[in-house]
């Protein structure tokens, strides 16, 4: 796909492919390089919605760029590289959406990357908080401890859990279990699709998360599971984030 910056004559290529699971070696560099907050700035999240959004991708000259599609709307998510090359990326992506016949649409912009468009010299944005899309940040002491009153009631189902099935075991994933989360995964799932049969995000969710348990090991993620008697009645998977956060990609229990 092309483009064309009228001030400099030059030509602004982003060469956008779609995401597979071979291109892991080659985004995780852009994300490790600064630290980004948001629960999307790493590979699994992509390749986990790559389908129902269409991601795809490019690297040129330095800068990793992603664009989606939902619903016929095409969004690009903040360049990914070294501040220096910001605001010529900036340029770059307006371009590309005038060739595509759009005004240019940003998501999931982290503050840092907000600040670059506030000085960028040829066009004035419009930035809005999207409070719907916003992540749930907790910190990793009180999850453990449940002191005080805000956890009092996580507390208590846990004292209940633990009174009721003294037998549940904590496993990390391995490719041991994986097989018994797979059906835990299909029995929510049938729930779930009952209770909203016209959601299509459970059934993107169900395939991505099979997906995963396919290639577990290629992701470098870590995961637990709770299992009762012989059945994983729970099980989740992460990972690093940046260099005090982890994101949980997924969390499945048997309500």
């Amino acid at each position: 796909m092309f483009g064309c910056n009228e001030k400099t004559g030059r030509a602004n290529v982003i060469d956008f492919k779609p995401l597979t699971r071979q291109d892991k070696q080659v985004l995780d560099p852009f994300f490790c390089a600064q630290r980004y907050e948001n629960s999307h700035s790493n590979f699994t999240n992509l390749y986990m919605w790559r389908k129902p959004y269409h991601i795809h991708w490019a690297v040129e000259d330095g800068v990793l760029y992603l664009v989606s599609e939902w619903a016929g709307k095409t969004q690009m998510l903040q360049p990914f590289g070294p501040r220096e090359l910001m605001q010529g990326a900036v340029a770059r992506a307006i371009a590309w959406f005038e060739e595509q016949g759009m005004p240019l649409e940003m998501i999931g912009l982290e503050r840092p990357f907000a600040d670059e468009l506030a000085v960028f010299p040829d066009a004035d944005f419009d930035v809005q908080e999207d409070r719907n899309n916003f992540d749930y940040v907790y910190l990793a002491e009180n999850l453990i401890n449940l002191a005080g009153r805000k956890y009092h009631s996580k507390k208590n189902h846990l004292n209940s859990f633990k009174k009721t099935y003294p037998q549940a075991e904590y496993l990390p994933i391995t490719c041991d279990i994986i097989p018994q989360c797979r059906e835990e995964l299909n029995r929510w799932y049938r729930m779930r699709s009952k209770e909203l049969p016209d959601d299509p995000f459970i059934g993107y969710e169900l395939a991505a998360i099979h997906e995963v348990f396919d290639h577990f090991g290629d992701f470098g993620l870590r995961g637990g599971a709770v299992r009762i008697d012989d059945s994983i009645v729970a099980f989740t998977f992460g990972e690093q984030l940046n260099e005090d956060t982890a994101v949980i990609h997924v969390e499945k229990a048997d309500p």
